[in-house]
């Protein structure tokens, strides 16, 4: 199959992003006046020790201003010219959320800045009913919402992109490529200043022009990246694009002819959804671990929800339940506008499902009740509010153990008949509290020790567990630790160390108490 990609490109999208977010009746608001509406609006960065344009608005580009600019110049020119400072991080997380409206036509959506997005539409536009469809679609939803656009179709990225910003061609039909590109400048290759001012002066003033040199010439003179660049734009060379979000494994959506706004009817879809995507993952095997669904409102806003399992899941009910959880703990509710046209659900990872046999005694069914009550805490409270112990690679104690996510796969906890002798406190002190101890021999037990004001006289001591020191996290100097089970005359137990060997390490070793057992 020829892949297609559309190409789309906002030329004045600072300056009519500022006037959409300065209306009152938009959404978006800023601090920024954008002007009145009839006045030229540019937008200004410092270059080279001078305010410059960094974007203009429709207005300005009729007068004749362009980016580059210095202020003073266009002032000179225009004196009633309204001037804003730019702001490329909005303008950038502007163009992101443009990529999710766009979304809805294929999930391969990446950025193409400046101020474009480039879309590979291979075998999505029959869903819309063609590619002249589907591109008057996405021109009147951009439109919809104040922003200048044009757009091209070709079979490569840069082929698209070319067309949409200095051709007239709107859709390439595949193979023709070349012929599209011949009569446009060799601006077009965006080669840089120097290399155009070259080519034009060596007589290469459009695409065909060169597309008629032998491409090692041009190698030579102007370099690979050049002639990489022609191969690309003439369609011999197709380089895919990198989208923004990873496609995933499964996906599944519902498109309306009215729009819904009912959470009961989203959720309805949802189930819907949800017993499709299962049938697809119970014809590889495999199961869900975490699932997206996405909202699309006609007014081009995209609201999206995760959730996640601490098994594989297939089961649609168990995936419903998961998603009101997290519908019902949201603090900011969905708000449906006019409500929404598409809805998505997709599993954005997938593991193989392992089929268990029942036994006997219910450990099985009782291990799943604990993961279903897990998924549906964690979806309500989120994955970093549901933990667990988990064994991490450290025999130093404090660093042995840590809080994980529920969610998280992990070694199965052991039954508590599995369990070995307790060695170790359950808790320990963190950090370890230093006490004062008396010994009968610099390297043995204490007899005595003293902590938090009271003395106790050790009447049974074992040990020692010798620890080496972790060098390579707490370097060349860290210390040996000889940790005792010690119990006081009045039957308290304790978890008490040396940190230092007596004579090789330290002269004066301390003591520290490190947990204290039940």
């Amino acid at each position: 199959m020829d892949r297609r990609y559309l190409a789309v490109w906002m030329p004045f999208l600072p300056a009519e992003r500022l006037r959409r977010s300065a209306n009152p009746s938009r959404p978006e608001r800023s601090s920024a006046s954008a002007g009145p509406d009839d006045a030229a609006l540019v937008l200004t960065e410092k270059t080279r020790g001078a305010l410059r344009l960094a974007a203009i608005d429709r207005r300005a580009f009729a007068l004749g201003l362009s980016p580059g600019l210095a202020l003073a110049d266009a002032r000179a020119r225009l004196p009633d010219l309204v001037a804003v400072e730019h702001d490329p991080a909005a303008d950038r997380a502007f163009l992101g959320r443009l990529a999710d409206t766009c979304d809805r036509y294929t999930p391969l959506v990446a950025l193409d800045e400046p101020n474009g997005l480039v879309l590979d539409i291979t075998g999505c536009a029959h869903l819309f009913g063609g590619e002249k469809t589907l591109r008057t679609d996405l021109h009147a939803r951009i439109e919809g919402i104040g922003l200048t656009v044009r757009s091209a179709i070709a079979g490569t990225p840069e082929a698209a992109r070319t067309n949409a910003r200095f051709g007239a061609a709107a859709i390439v039909p595949p193979g023709g490529e070349a012929d599209a590109a011949r009569p446009l400048p060799v601006a077009a290759l965006e080669a840089g200043a120097e290399a155009t001012l070259a080519l034009t002066r060596a007589g290469l003033k459009t695409i065909g022009d060169l597309v008629d040199r032998p491409s090692e010439l041009l190698s030579a003179r102007f370099g690979e990246a050049l002639t990489t660049r022609l191969a690309r734009l003439i369609g011999r060379e197709d380089r895919r694009i990198a989208p923004r979000r990873a496609p995933p494994p499964y996906l599944v959506e519902r498109r309306f002819a009215e729009p819904i706004g009912r959470e009961e009817d989203m959720l309805a879809t949802l189930s819907l959804l949800a017993g499709r995507v299962g049938l697809l993952l119970e014809q590889r095997g495999e199961g869900g671990r975490r699932f997206e669904a996405s909202f699309f409102r006609t007014d081009g806003a995209v609201r999206r929800i995760a959730v996640e399992a601490g098994r594989p899941l297939r089961e649609a009910p168990a995936l419903q339940r998961l998603f009101r959880e997290r519908i019902d703990a949201l603090a900011d509710p969905i708000d449906p506008g006019f409500g929404f046209d598409l809805i998505r659900l997709a599993v954005v990872h997938a593991e193989p499902f392992a089929t268990v046999q029942a036994s006997l005694d219910g450990h099985e069914q009782a291990d799943e009740d604990t993961a279903a009550l897990i998924d549906r805490l964690a979806a309500r409270f989120g994955r970093a509010g549901v933990l667990r112990f988990a064994s991490l690679n450290s025999h130093v104690p404090e660093r042995s153990e840590a809080f994980v996510p529920a969610l998280d796969a992990g070694p199965a906890w052991p039954r508590p008949g599995d369990l070995p002798p307790l060695e170790r406190p359950l808790q320990i002190f963190d950090p370890p509290q230093a006490v004062e101890t008396l010994a009968e021999v610099p390297d043995g037990p204490p007899i005595t020790f003293r902590w938090r004001r009271a003395t106790h006289q050790i009447a049974h001591a074992e040990g020692p567990e010798r620890i080496a020191a972790e060098w390579w996290r707490d370097g060349p100097a860290a210390f040996t630790r000889d940790y005792y089970r010690v119990e006081d005359s009045e039957g308290r137990r304790f978890w008490i160390y040396r940190d230092g060997l007596y004579g090789r390490e330290a002269e004066h070793p301390r003591w520290f108490l490190h947990g204290l057992f039940a």
